[in-house]
Order: C-alpha cells, then structure tokens, then sequence
C-alpha cells in the first residue's frame, strides 16, 4: 500500500527543532489531510503556506479516517495522506480498510495521541510511513511530509544562502563572494555562487572568470535546464567553489517571471550542498520568491538611516512570509568611513531587535585592490581581520564550524624529514 518508513520515535515524542534544523522542500506532490479537530487542522492549513511545501498541493478535509476511507472509493489516492485519529483499535481497523482503496507508491501520515510502542510498530508493519504525536504544530507537519521525500540515502538537498544588500552600493556582493569562499575554502564545503544581476554582476571579476555561458543560459532556456546542462554552465574558481556567472551585458533586458528562476534552484539544489544567491537591490516578483525559498539570508546593510529602514522593512516581512524559519541575519558593513555620520550597531540592533552578526570596517584599500585584481580578501591579505568575519558568517548560515586544521609545530620540518630517512 504504502512505502516504508523513517526513523523511530520508539520511546519518546520528537523534541522542538533545533535553531539550525533543516528541512529540504518537498517537491510537486498532492496532499491531503484528514482532521478531526480543529486544532490539527489548523496546523495543517498553516504548514501548507510555508515555503518548503509551496510547490505541494494541499488540501484539507474534516472527519478522520472515516472520511478518507469513503472518499478514495471513487477516487483516486493522492502522493500522501494525512490521517488524524486518537483511537488505537480504530486506527488499526481503519488503515486495514483503507489498504484496500489506497493506490501503490500512495504514503501515509498519522497524526495520533497515543504514544506506544506496540502501536508504532503496528503501525510500521502495516507501512504507514510516519507517525506524528498530538498536539501537532505547522513546523511538525512540515517535517513529517518533507522527510519523506529526503530519504536518508538519497543525497541531500542543497543549502540556498540567500545575500542581499539593504540599499544599493553597499558591498552585498563582495560579502557574498567572500563568504562563499569562506564556506568552501575553511569549511570545504561544496559552493556554487549564482549571481543573479544580469545586466550588472562582478562574481565573474570578483573570482577573475570570464565563462563564454552562465545562469543567463538556463534562465532563457528552461526547457534545457537538468543536471548535465548546469554542469556545464559553471565555471571552477576553486576545488570546492564554482561560479554560475551573469552575462553583465546590456544587449538584452533582464525582465523575469516570478517563477524564471524555479527551474536552476531546483537543479542546484540536487546537484551542490551550498548554493550562494547573489541577489541584486531591486524588488520584484522574482527577487522576492528567491528571498522567501531561500533556506537562510544575509541582509547587508551600510550605517545609515536609509539602510536600517530598508533593513528593518526586509526583515519585518521575510518573519511575516517565514513564520517557521528562523529570521534573517544581518551585518553591518562600510562602517567608520572618516567624516560621515553613522548610526551606531546598538541602534540598529534596537529597531531591528536582533545583533548583526559582525560590523566589517570601512577598509578601502584592501577591498579596492581585491576587487581591481579579481581576488578575495584572503588572496590579498591572509591575516586581515575581515576574513575571520566572513567565516563566522559562514558559519551560522551553514550551521557549521571550521574545519580543524592539524597544526605545525617548530620541529615539525625536522620529524618529516626524519620519516622521510
């Protein structure tokens, strides 16, 4: 009837989802929900609005098992069933009677107040795919339906870290360029840097790459885009890091759908464990949909009034449009320039309740002879002070520590070429 299951919760329930849990998207699948409270069904219709089930489509339905059962006599099953039921010999009963209607490949959700372990096995017996304890919140329903399509031998859906600057000019790109190369480099992760400013992008200066195609082929060809065709467009900066480069031509207009940019995400996401967007200051359709599916985002922003309204704006909305992400991050970047008035970080943190994550001094010298040499700040100077902070931005968006390096010591020299003897 239905395929097998995911871990055991044999003892106790789940508990709350850790800060840096995460939740790959489930895919264009139908759903549908069974309730016999309102109270579930309430969870149910919120977690249907969250982002990692926006391609899912969700329909809710009161009445239980009952329901479901009299309801797929004449019709077809969907992808997933979500089945609310609090009685254990009913719920046995029912399932058994609903294997006879239910479609092959169809997978099946309980959400039950009973917490046993006899009952869960029973469950698992009969090929129930999960088992989700009551009271029942968005964030649990999410989980429940996402982990079924994320199988844990199935590779992992990728990371997208989404960057965006608070007001034009203030360094969102260089941020996230230095930033991808502090997740590839110190953290060895696999990264891909999507820049995603057609007319203008720098990734390709900023990494001294000149690809012949990038992200503007797959965006005009959405047919051709799958694995094999992105492959193809990127260009390798390093062992860990590679760069899907915009065009930064202007024999075109860049004018895109909401959904231009579904089809590459979607792809990098199968294909590379940490996808970086560099996402131009505008505000359209399709910028906004990048921002929400992103996994985690760092708003850039410069010390000034312009920008903590532009920040304050960007993070009341992406908490309103994520209720069961975690909120945004921030950083402060430009800070100190000689002469201008700033607002200070304690300010900022007042009105935006939330620290930037780190305040990265005005340092022109550097940052201008890196971006005229199509270099990071780490090519240019390996003990500046900005590196570290670009790898404790890594960091919490990956939810990852540095790789540990084994160190040297002074006799090292002398015991290598003593084994070498």
């Amino acid at each position: 009837m239905i395929s097998y299951a995911r871990q055991t919760q044999e003892e106790q329930p789940e508990a709350p989802p850790p800060v840096e849990e995460h939740i790959a998207p489930a895919p264009r699948v139908s759903v549908q929900a069974f309730c016999e409270t309102v109270e579930t069904a309430a969870a149910v219709q919120s977690a249907g609005e969250d982002r990692r089930l926006g391609k899912a489509h969700l329909k809710i339905q009161m009445g239980g098992m009952m329901a479901a059962i009299e309801a797929y006599r004449s019709a077809p099953t969907p992808n997933v069933i979500v089945l609310e039921s609090d009685a254990r010999s009913d719920l046995l009963t029912g399932l058994d009677q609903l294997a006879t209607v239910c479609d092959a490949g169809t997978r099946v959700v309980v959400i039950g107040r009973i917490n046993d372990v006899m009952l869960y096995r029973e469950l698992v017996r009969r090929g129930v795919s999960d088992y989700v304890l009551a009271p029942v919140g968005a964030i649990d329903v999410v989980r429940s339906i996402c982990n079924l399509f994320s199988a844990p031998e199935a590779k992992a859906v990728g990371r997208i870290i989404a960057v965006v600057g608070a007001k034009g000019g203030v360094g969102a790109s260089t941020i996230s360029h230095n930033v991808a190369w502090a997740i590839a480099r110190d953290l060895a992760m696999d990264a891909v840097v999507a820049d995603l400013d057609l007319a203008f992008g720098t990734a390709g200066l900023d990494y001294n790459q000149d690809p012949p195609q990038g992200i503007a082929d797959a965006v005009f060809s959405p047919d051709r885009v799958d694995t094999a065709f992105v492959d193809r467009l990127l260009s390798k900066c390093t062992d860990h890091l590679s760069l899907l480069a915009a065009p930064a031509t202007l024999d075109r207009v860049y004018d895109f759908g909401t959904d231009a940019f579904d089809a590459v995400f979607d792809t990098l996401r199968a294909t590379m464990p940490c996808i970086v967007l560099d996402i131009p200051h505008q505000w359209s359709g399709w910028t906004k949909r990048a921002l929400i599916g992103a996994d985690d985002i760092l708003i850039v922003a410069a010390p000034d009034l312009a920008n903590l309204r532009n920040t304050k704006n960007l993070f009341d909305l992406l908490k309103a449009a994520r209720p069961n992400d975690r909120p945004p991050l921030y950083c402060l970047n430009q800070v100190g320039i000689p002469k201008r008035p700033e607002i200070a970080a304690t300010e900022f943190a007042k009105a935006i309740e939330s620290q930037p994550v780190v305040s990265i001094p005005f340092e022109p010298q550097t940052f201008g002879a890196a971006a005229n040499n199509g270099q990071m700040i780490a090519e240019i100077s390996a003990n500046h002070k900005s590196i570290e902070m670009f790898l404790q931005i890594a960091q919490r968006l990956t939810g990852r520590s540095e790789t540990k390096k084994q160190k040297s010591s002074l006799l090292s020299p002398l015991i290598e070429k003593l084994r070498g003897k």
